[in-house]
């Protein structure tokens, strides 16, 4: 996955990433996340196009009500900043 993206990212300089992470995520640990996209060699110049939230849930984050309320204004934000001007 790690290669697809960063070469997707690097042929499509526009392509905004939202990454969501459980901190009881069993399945997707999101050390593993962060681990993955700090070593996929992605170019300096596109780090700022990748974004990540965390929430005090597991792997279904959006079944626990504080982090689905935190994910939706996450997610409201990423769209309106992956927006063009």
């Amino acid at each position: 996955m790690a290669e697809t993206l960063r070469k997707a990212m690097s042929i499509n300089r526009y392509l905004k990433v939202f990454v969501g992470n459980g901190y009881y995520d069993l399945a997707t640990p999101y050390f593993a996340t962060r681990y993955t996209f700090d070593h996929m060699a992605l170019d300096e110049s596109l780090r700022d196009n990748v974004s990540m939230g965390f929430y005090e849930a597991g792997h279904m984050m959006y079944i626990h009500l504080p982090s689905l309320e935190k994910l939706k204004g996450d997610l409201a934000q990423f769209v309106q900043s992956a927006l063009p001007e």
